[in-house]
């Protein structure tokens, strides 16, 4: 299961489809072992308005790792060809799409990877997860001495008067909350694991019994986030959406969101 990055439902900064942007830094990324794509040419495309795409400059491309696909698609963007990775006994069929010419300037001889196709993706030397980071997004982790409670049908979950929060471009506030103060007895481990692009991938999900009612997947941490969130590394945050939120006191309105993920 991984965050996804299409959010619709919250407010975000958007960038209208099909404007395109060079890449100021270098992009790798690997299948089975062999680099497919370095390149420091690369452009943002943004397909859709919450985030972009990496296109690659097919000479920064290892061309003998393609396997012609059938056909061509029409896209606003030109005429698609697809093809194939194959890497050793790794095949990937379809994963890649090439524009040979484009009546957008700077896509001609370009290609678009499926992300999951490839192993690994990397921005200069750090890994990438779940899509490329949107330039126009900020994450920041900031210390707080402000008190933070949580509460579940009135049960109090975890109290905290040093909290980290995360202020994310669009997306409500996340209070991270030190271990020792939340009531583990409350939680039940669960198998979740989540990804995003701007902190990594969790480490750890707990959904809450209260009662004799579970709520799944309430709380989740990141033990090894990216190092611009190093400050909530172990730390356990909870869905504002899904739980009460005091904050000096003061009782925070629910974001009204159909659904949430850690990863947001």
């Amino acid at each position: 299961m991984t965050d996804q990055p299409n959010r619709p439902d919250y407010p975000a900064i958007t960038t209208e489809v099909d404007h395109v942007e060079p890449v100021p830094r270098r992009i790798r990324a690997v299948l089975a072992g062999e680099t497919v794509l370095d390149t420091t040419r690369a452009r943002y495309v943004w397909e859709v308005p919450f985030y972009p795409q990496y296109y690659i400059p097919l000479a920064d491309v290892r061309a003998d790792l393609l396997v012609p696909g059938d056909g061509t698609e029409q896209s606003s963007r030109g005429a698609v060809e697809r093809y194939g990775l194959r890497v050793g006994d790794t095949h990937r069929p379809g994963a890649v799409s090439v524009l040979r010419e484009s009546p957008i300037a700077g896509l001609g001889d370009t290609a678009r990877f499926d992300w999951g196709a490839l192993d690994a993706w990397y921005e200069e030397d750090e890994q990438v997860f779940v899509h490329p980071r949107n330039p126009y997004v900020r994450v920041d982790a900031l210390r707080s001495t402000r008190t933070v409670r949580v509460e579940r049908d009135g049960t109090v979950l975890a109290e905290s008067s040093s909290p980290v929060l995360v202020f994310e471009t669009g997306l409500p506030t996340r209070f991270y909350l030190n271990r020792t103060e939340v009531d583990f007895s409350r939680l039940v481990p669960s198998d979740t694991v989540t990804a995003c692009p701007y902190k990594g991938t969790t480490t750890g999900y707990w959904s809450a019994r209260i009662g004799e009612r579970l709520h799944p997947d309430l709380a989740w941490c990141y033990d090894f986030p990216t190092h611009q969130l190093t400050p909530i590394a172990g730390l356990v945050a909870f869905y504002n959406e899904r739980v009460d939120l005091f904050l000096d006191g003061r009782k925070l309105e629910r974001p009204k969101r159909p659904t949430a993920r850690a990863g947001d």
